[in-house]
């Protein structure tokens, strides 16, 4: 046995100077320590070996396997050297001064009209706050006047979750923490990520962004709503936008309202963007329903006000020009980079 240890390692020496290249030296690594290979088969020979001398030849064929591995390392390292240093050899030469497109990123149409929005309501005092992507089912109905049996249940299609939470369908699931948190007199802005169980188009997608907002105080009307609308809508678009309310249920605001921009790109003349109507339909809100404000610890009899919720990405739209909502998840870098200079 101990002949036939010193016979494969010399044999082993003298294969590695035919090693030229790495398909070569596969086969030497497959020919020597493959499953059945000169190793495996001195493995399968020291059952044979009489017991006094098992240790001694255990030990011999442990240092020719390591021995063996060591050196098919070293070799490959090698031929990856060789390797390199030809490849660099027969590159062409080139300046390492000259000015290269270092591919400076962009912001998404999102991200830019956001910080828009942001920034007006910021101006007029309001506090911004985040919300959750997973909400409670009292945060996202019941705080919000829809209970269990309530038909508004029916108008959205929600993504349950196994432990009965849901994926937040609207940005009002906030409106419960954000009252109890600011109290009865309070200006508060929490945009966020929504999600609903939708047929995926041009107009619709499973997840989606929205913009909530609440003020509370007493005597807040709904000529204040307007005004705090418009001033956003003059930020963002940075000119005079006209408004209009008309007639629209949602549980949690009573009246309700949905609020229609005259068209920015055509000053309400009509054009393909608005449908040839003069109006682009914006956003739903109205005064907050009493339910709502007492389930929130705020005393409606003394209280009242108004909420918001502002169909995000549809004014995204709007503004970059996009006619398919897809494009704002599809991450499609060549369309996005064009939006860090043109939307301003």
């Amino acid at each position: 046995m101990k002949d036939k240890i010193i016979s494969i390692s010399n044999q082993f020496n003298e294969d590695c100077k035919n090693a030229e290249d790495l398909t070569k030296l596969e086969q030497l690594r497959l020919l020597y320590m493959g499953k059945k290979g000169k190793i495996a088969e001195l493995m399968q020979g020291f059952r044979e070996v009489p017991a006094e001398l098992k240790k001694e030849v255990g030990v011999l064929v442990n240092n020719l396997k390591n021995n063996i591995e060591e050196k098919l390392a070293e070799l490959k390292e090698s031929l990856n050297n060789k390797a390199l240093e030809k490849e660099i050899a027969s590159s062409k030469a080139f300046d390492i001064t000259l000015p290269v497109d270092i591919g400076v990123g962009s912001l998404h149409p999102r991200s830019i009209i956001q910080k828009q929005v942001i920034d007006t309501f910021a101006s007029m005092g309001f506090i911004i706050e985040d919300g959750n992507e997973i909400e409670t089912e009292y945060n996202n109905f019941i705080s919000v006047n829809v209970p269990d049996t309530h038909p508004a249940r029916d108008m959205q299609d929600t993504f349950w979750l196994d432990n009965g939470e849901v994926l937040k369908t609207q940005t009002s699931a906030a409106q419960n923490r954000i009252l109890k948190t600011y109290g009865p007199k309070c200006k508060v802005l929490f945009p966020g990520r929504c999600f609903r169980n939708e047929a995926i188009d041009a107009c619709h997608e499973n997840t989606f962004f929205q913009i909530e907002g609440v003020v509370v105080d007493e005597n807040v009307s709904v000529a204040n709503l307007i005004y705090f609308m418009k001033k956003m809508l003059n930020g963002v678009f940075k000119k005079d936008i006209n408004v209009r309310l008309r007639p629209g249920y949602f549980p949690f605001t009573e009246p309700s309202f949905e609020l229609d921009a005259s068209c920015p790109f055509c000053g309400g003349k009509g054009c393909s963007t608005c449908g040839n109507s003069g109006w682009i339909e914006l956003c739903p809100c109205g005064m907050i329903h009493p339910n709502v404000l007492n389930m929130a610890g705020v005393d409606s009899s003394r209280y009242n006000g108004f909420a918001f919720g502002l169909g995000f990405d549809r004014l995204v739209m709007i503004k970059s020009g996009l006619d398919d909502i897809r494009h704002l998840n599809a991450g499609e870098i060549k369309l996005l980079k064009q939006f860090k200079t043109k939307i301003n």
